[in-house]
């Protein structure tokens, strides 16, 4: 990884200041953080007998249109059995912990986006059960919001240019932290992390670069269809399923995200769950995007 600028300080869960702004994330300082930090926790917890995570879950899971999503092929019940094995260090839960007390939207959302890319994994990735295991790998890939003031996460109104660079820091602020808290710059989450919003044209941030690893392409669609199917603080209404998915399919053919796993996702909402090579998608768009969202909308810093 070349090395980038932080333009705002990274914050570990305990308050200390790892990056200041002007500081470059670059290998020796994550090395550096890596070793001067704690050791890697030696508390883990099965990541589905944790407080409220498990029936969290299947509440949200169990409803529209998860529950059409994960209907059929024992949907559910294969992704409670893959969890079950999944085993979290303690910085993880107290980040769920965190955003759980203070931000539901985004703990629901990387939960629900977890099960979803498990889900969509299953045809896509070569022993994908081990893959989504591997690392600590979780409902980690907005780690980085902990580092974003929850005035910006919880905004109503359009963001300024200032917040929304902030909210972009998310990815490489995710990125240190779950190298620092994992002790491994290159595991499956801090990769996730940093570049889920990275696209295949390199249209994307933070770095700009094109989108090769299909584990984040994965994790990717899956964090796009949930935010826009989901409800915002600046939406106040959420994009119905047929829209959320014209959006993705028009993403595809404009080369930002990969077409195979658009294709798989758009299997899983078919009632007869074909395969994604089999499935036929029409490039006719029928979705109406909801009226008075905030997103995308930018205003000039005050």
């Amino acid at each position: 990884m070349e090395p980038i600028k932080s333009l705002y300080p990274i914050t570990s869960l305990e308050g200390k200041v790892l990056l200041s702004p002007g500081e470059f994330i670059s290998q020796e300082n994550i090395e550096w953080l890596i070793a001067s930090g704690p050791p890697l926790s030696s508390k883990i917890w099965p990541l589905l007998d944790y407080g409220s995570l498990r029936r969290d879950l299947l509440f949200f899971l169990n409803s529209p249109p998860y529950t059409s999503i994960f209907d059929g092929s024992d949907g559910i019940t294969e992704i409670l059995d893959i969890m079950k094995n999944i085993k979290l260090a303690e910085p993880v839960l107290e980040m769920l912990d965190y955003f759980e007390e203070n931000d539901y939207f985004t703990y629901r959302h990387m939960l629900t986006v977890f099960a979803l890319t498990i889900l969509i994994s299953r045809d896509l990735v070569p022993d994908y059960r081990s893959k989504v295991s591997e690392a600590a790998y979780g409902p980690t890939h907005d780690f980085g919001k902990i580092c974003v003031p929850l005035d910006i996460l919880k905004k109503v109104q359009p963001l300024t240019r200032n917040e929304l660079q902030q909210l972009r820091h998310h990815t490489l602020a995710g990125y240190v932290l779950l190298s620092y808290y994992l002790k491994d710059p290159h595991s499956i989450a801090a990769r996730v992390a940093r570049d889920h919003h990275e696209r295949r044209d390199a249209s994307g941030y933070p770095r700009g670069i094109a989108l090769d690893d299909r584990i984040v392409e994965i994790v990717t669609v899956c964090d796009i269809y949930d935010a826009l199917i989901s409800r915002r603080p600046y939406r106040p209404e959420t994009y119905d399923n047929r829209t959320a998915l014209d959006v993705l399919t028009e993403m595809s053919l404009k080369g930002e995200i990969g077409w195979q796993v658009v294709k798989a996702l758009i299997a899983s909402n078919r009632r007869t769950k074909p395969k994604y090579y089999d499935t036929v998608v029409s490039r006719e768009k029928r979705g109406t995007p909801p009226a008075g969202s905030a997103y995308g909308i930018i205003i000039e810093n005050d």
